[in-house]
């Protein structure tokens, strides 16, 4: 949602790495072209004032600090900024009632994914909270909607209210209030019917329900992607009922991101979760570092690593460790790789959580390499036998034929991954040569890049260093040309996958 001011920012914060010294000139410059970044993103005319005004007071006044590059120096006063906008330091979470069950009320206009959004936050409750969950549809106007929510909830493993015919919003959200007392539920989530526009009958509605249910959280589902149209619907909802916090769907598409960036400040409501994709597991915890981070290219490898720790199969992962450690590597376990990989978002979600990443995104889109590559070399190895599969050498033009014919390729790309496959497990079995040293290096530099200064700074911009050894290759995903000296750090986190303390090179 972000690639277009993460683009902008990063053009300003090059042009001015490149000097030693910044004068109050090259800081009102580069605020400048901050500000037409801001509004080219659709973020909201006062919030960039606010915004801007800040930064310059902060740059006016900021002390020198020695070890930081001035140029650097400015990326921290704007990501500090971004921080601020988006609403502090730390996240903000649900919040329980001590006394169960807990009551929240879902709103929203009509399409903006707020049913969708009920099982998501339904998942997350339950599997990450380890809630009691009972989900209740109050939309009665809304054909199939109160179908749809039981689908959802019966996906997720939640209960959902038995559907009654004919009965009022109203008098579902009694019965639903009932049913999880008696029930011994602890969240209680309530999604109330949307509109296509906001209209009195349904703002006098959702009002008499939370009258009646009193939910510890009322929470608005926003569409991210209609921009300034979500933060006037946030306002008008805010003044007629008592809001508490805010989730933004489709935080994953081509919007400009301004909605997310104005909401916080034009509502003063904190942004809870982000809707980031249409898997029913899509929802994150929206903290604004983060977002700042990703914002200025720094990406988000907490977020990966979460993803990997969620994704991945720990039994696998230390399968295939043991396996490398022998230096054995065929096609059975680069398939398992690549589907490990989708699984995780495929490249393009990878990517946009890793840091310094950016110039290497423009590469492979230039490059047309996509994860429709990934899936066609998935297709290839399906076509083998179990034999080719652990013994490609046996490979001969007849069957590399065959192979193509059924994965629908020409045999040029069956060679393609032969040989790419050929070089990963010539260099896993050379590393396997010294005891699995070199192996449990390349680990260790799975970290990202040195990222030190910038924790210090407190956020901001990786190093160039970093960058150019980010865009010079990506070790670690199949096919994308990293070159046998680029440094292997843009996979951080992916070892998170083997249980703690687990040595597959320990006889």
């Amino acid at each position: 949602m972000f690639d277009g001011l993460t683009e902008r920012l990063s053009g300003v914060f090059d042009r001015l790495g490149g000097r030693g010294v910044l004068s109050e000139k090259d800081v009102d410059e580069a605020l400048r072209e901050v500000r037409v970044a801001l509004l080219e993103a659709d973020v909201a005319l006062p919030v960039v004032k606010d915004f801007i005004s800040k930064a310059k007071e902060l740059a006016a006044g900021e002390a020198v600090i020695r070890s930081v590059k001035p140029a650097d120096q400015v990326v921290k006063i704007v990501y500090d900024g971004l921080v601020d906008m988006l609403g502090g330091e730390e996240p903000t979470g649900l919040n329980l009632a001590l006394n169960p069950p807990s009551v929240i009320l879902m709103t929203g206009l009509q399409g903006s994914g707020k049913t969708t959004t009920t099982g998501k936050l339904a998942l997350r409750l339950s599997k990450t909270e380890r809630k009691k969950v009972l989900v209740a549809s109050l939309d009665t106007r809304r054909p199939a909607a109160m179908e749809q929510l039981a689908m959802l909830a019966k996906q997720v493993g939640v209960e959902s209210l038995p559907i009654v015919a004919g009965q009022s919003a109203v008098d579902i959200a009694k019965r639903a209030m009932s049913a999880a007392k008696l029930g011994g539920y602890d969240v209680l989530i309530l999604d109330t019917a949307g509109r296509t526009t906001l209209d009195e009958a349904m703002m006098s509605e959702a009002a008499e329900i939370a009258r009646i249910a009193q939910p510890t959280e009322t929470l608005l589902v926003a569409d991210s992607l209609t921009g300034q149209d979500a933060v006037r619907t946030a306002k008008a909802f805010h003044e007629r009922l008592p809001l508490t916090g805010l989730i933004l769907t489709r935080a994953d598409g081509d919007g400009r991101g301004g909605a997310a960036l104005s909401m916080r400040h034009v509502t003063g409501l904190p942004i809870k979760f982000l809707g980031a994709g249409e898997k029913i597991d899509a929802l994150d915890v929206f903290d604004a570092r983060r977002v700042a981070g990703r914002i200025l290219g720094q990406g988000d490898v907490v977020a990966l690593v979460e993803r990997a720790a969620q994704d991945l199969d720990h039994a696998e992962a230390e399968r295939m460790a043991k396996k490398l450690a022998k230096g054995q590597f065929d096609l059975n376990d680069l398939s398992s790789q690549l589907s490990q990989m989708q699984k995780m978002g495929g490249m393009q979600g990878i990517m946009g959580l890793l840091p310094g990443v950016q110039k290497a995104k423009k590469q492979i889109a230039e490059s047309g390499i996509d994860d429709k590559v990934f899936l066609r070399q998935q297709a290839i190895i399906s076509s083998m036998t179990k034999l080719e599969r652990k013994k490609p050498d046996i490979l001969a033009a007849s069957r590399k034929r065959r192979i193509a014919a059924g994965a629908g390729v020409d045999v040029a790309e069956v060679n393609r991954l032969l040989k790419q496959h050929r070089q990963m497990a010539d260099m896993f079995k050379a590393m396997s040569k010294d005891g699995g040293k070199s192996l449990a290096r390349m680990a260790g530099m799975m970290g990202g890049g040195d990222m030190s200064r910038l924790k210090a700074m407190g956020g901001g911009k990786a190093a160039a260093s970093d960058q150019q050894n980010s865009a010079g290759g990506l070790p670690g995903l199949p096919g994308l040309g990293g070159g046998g000296d680029a440094k292997p750090n843009l996979l951080s986190g992916l070892g998170g996958g083997l249980p703690p303390g687990f040595n597959p090179f320990k006889k």
